[in-house]
């Protein structure tokens, strides 16, 4: 059985860092790239960063590009994401997601998801 399990969201204070992991399971972590996604409420689920297991290229959001780093434990099946220089604009509930082959920052393309974490950063 596939799993993605997020943890590490909460509450920062504006300027502030939290890391979030996605444990993945059930499947060869190697041949899949991982996505991070995020869902403000009313607004569209939208891509934050990926990575390839197999190479780690890492795509970026303009967002978050210098403030987010994505990085990928492969002998943990873990991925992680480091949020630094936290925004009230970053409050969403952040999930991770795998699929097949070279990783895109469109959640459409993603086949397996997890449960999301929230992330909520005060002003």
């Amino acid at each position: 059985e596939v799993q993605l399990v997020e943890s590490g969201g909460g509450l920062v204070q504006a300027g502030g860092s939290l890391r979030l992991s996605c444990a993945a399971s059930g499947f060869t972590f190697d041949d899949y790239a991982i996505g991070w996604f995020r869902q403000a409420p009313g607004k569209e689920r939208e891509g934050v960063s990926c990575i390839s297991s197999s190479d780690g290229s890492t795509y970026y959001a303009d967002s978050v590009k210098g403030r987010f780093t994505i990085s990928s434990d492969n002998a943990k099946n873990t991925v992680y994401l480091q949020m630094n220089s936290l925004k009230p604009e970053d409050t969403a509930v952040y999930y991770c997601a795998a699929k097949l082959g070279p990783p895109k920052l469109l959640p459409d393309q993603y086949d397996y998801w997890g449960q999301g974490t929230q992330v909520t950063v005060s002003s």
